[in-house]
């Protein structure tokens, strides 16, 4: 039975629940319950905290996790990414007083870190060629620095208003894009079919939410000008309608470029333009 951690809490645990329910997997019911088993896929979830993930599964305890970039890379195990799950999105930054800290990373050189995440910040000193001392605090860093403890802070940033009324300023670019990633440990040359299954689910949600289904009949001298505008994944689906020189197009589109789609189709003559969202697929 295929072993799998998920989030038991925190922004990344409810989308990772929904996301593997539409893939097609059985997940808790009660937020209190630690384990879930899916007989009917033969996997057994799970729920832990976010930070513990890569440790369980880099030791062979679990066989795979849903768990953040940011947390795997702080974790220094040996768990290894295998898929971009495309939520949780958070940027990985340097904050200090205003006008306190240049740009470039040798500007770091002989300062004080304060961060939640040092496995972040010193394999960044370390690409960077540059030394610095690095504090790890469990939270609320932003008072490090007005407490003296530390010149610089490092933390996860999405607006950065809580750093802005702690009087700090974003500076340089981000250490790190974090995202929710499905973890794994060393790929082997034959894995698991459990394991093949459930990326070619995962797989197949990430298109699911990207893309549409988009139909439409447009005249049989249109066509070419249509279908460049919708080509589709292979290629699109095309029928003769009952009505004399038309036809009937289907094609999976972009959700994010849908109306401007929809738009250029009916300049071009096309009618009965109809959007689809698509719950699943397989390419």
């Amino acid at each position: 039975m295929l072993r799998i951690a998920v989030p038991n809490k925190g922004t990344l645990s409810d989308p990772s629940i929904t996301m593997l329910r539409e893939a097609g997997y059985r997940q808790r019911a009660d937020s209190r319950d630690l384990v879930c088993r899916d007989e009917g896929n033969d996997v057994e979830f799970f729920y832990l905290r976010p930070r513990d993930i890569a440790t369980y599964v880099a030791s062979g305890d679990l066989d795979l996790g849903i768990t953040g970039r940011d947390l795997l890379i702080d974790s220094g195990c040996g768990a290894i990414e295998l898929l971009d799950l495309d939520f949780g999105g958070a940027s990985f930054r340097i904050a200090a007083r205003p006008g306190t800290l240049g740009t470039h990373p040798d500007d770091l050189t002989n300062r004080r870190i304060a961060t939640a995440y040092p496995g972040v910040i010193q394999r960044y000193l370390a690409e960077c060629q540059v030394t610095a001392s690095v504090i790890r605090l469990d939270g609320a860093v932003e008072n490090a620095i007005r407490l003296g403890v530390a010149d610089v802070i490092a933390d996860v940033v999405s607006t950065g208003a809580t750093l802005r009324q702690a009087g700090l300023d974003v500076v340089g670019e981000p250490i790190l894009r974090s995202s929710a990633i499905l973890i794994g440990r060393a790929p082997v040359e034959d894995p698991a079919a459990g394991v093949v299954q459930l990326l070619r689910r995962l797989q197949g949600v990430l298109v699911a939410r990207q893309y549409v289904m988009l139909a439409y009949d447009v005249p049989s001298d249109r066509l070419e000008a249509a279908i460049a505008v919708t080509p589709g994944i292979e290629s699109p689906t095309i029928a003769p309608l009952r009505r004399e020189g038309w036809l009937a197009v289907q094609a999976m589109v972009l959700h994010r470029d849908v109306h401007r789609i929809m738009d250029e189709l009916y300049e071009f003559g096309a009618r009965a333009i109809l959007v689809t969202n698509i719950h699943a697929c397989r390419l």
